[in-house]
């Protein structure tokens, strides 16, 4: 295996010429850059949430609306979801069964559409006791962190979808085996993230 094919040795493109190679270098670099610009714009959601978590305003603070075993749950809900999105990459990796890889592929959808349906049931009980995001600059920050959290979520169950309709269509070829390793690296960036949500936000806020 050459040093080109060794960098991205999950997506078998030792049969690929190196044109193709060198085009999913370049697009697998330029994925890698928009990651890192999400990471800033997360950073920045973190730093303004402690900046105003101060900012109850009179209303509910943290240890009063957090509810920590829903968060835990939604949390081991994403480190599943990467284990099961890494056993369909090893599945595209290893060239077992589309079957399978497509198995898995459902899982993950699974468990990101029910980490959605866990936070969108939390927003309305937060909605219920009045904790809304214009009763203080704390729960501003708070929702547009976890908003912005959850619309990449969505999005990665969208693009779930839209490369499980290119498998059927255009089967393993390359770009698709591009579009799944892409799709990882957002998955797993996005379960990173929300570990750091849950430190920084939920343990914190049992103490406030």
């Amino acid at each position: 295996m050459s040093i080109r094919q060794f960098r991205h040795a999950g997506l078998n493109l030792e049969g690929d010429d190196t044109a193709t190679q060198a085009g999913v270098e370049s697009t697998v670099f330029g994925f890698w850059v928009f990651l890192m610009s999400d990471a800033v714009l997360f950073s920045l959601l973190l730093a303004t949430y402690g900046v105003m978590l101060p900012g109850t305003a009179g209303g509910p603070v943290p240890s009063e609306i957090f509810e920590l075993r829903s968060a835990f749950v939604q949390t081991l809900i994403l480190l599943f979801s990467s284990f099961s999105f890494g056993m369909a990459s090893l599945a595209m990796k290893y060239q077992h069964s589309q079957k399978l890889l497509v198995i898995w592929l459902v899982l993950t959808l699974v468990l990101g559409l029910a980490f959605l349906a866990m936070e969108g049931r939390d927003f309305s009980t937060l909605f219920e006791i009045g904790a809304v995001p214009s009763r203080s600059g704390f729960l501003s920050a708070f929702f547009a962190l976890l908003s912005t959290h959850g619309l990449h979520v969505a999005a990665g169950c969208i693009w779930i979808v839209v490369l499980m309709a290119q498998l059927k269509v255009f089967g393993r070829d390359t770009g698709v085996k591009t579009n799944l390793l892409r799709l990882g690296l957002f998955w797993h960036f996005l379960d990173i993230i929300w570990i750091a949500i849950f430190s920084v936000v939920y343990l914190q806020g049992l103490i406030r």
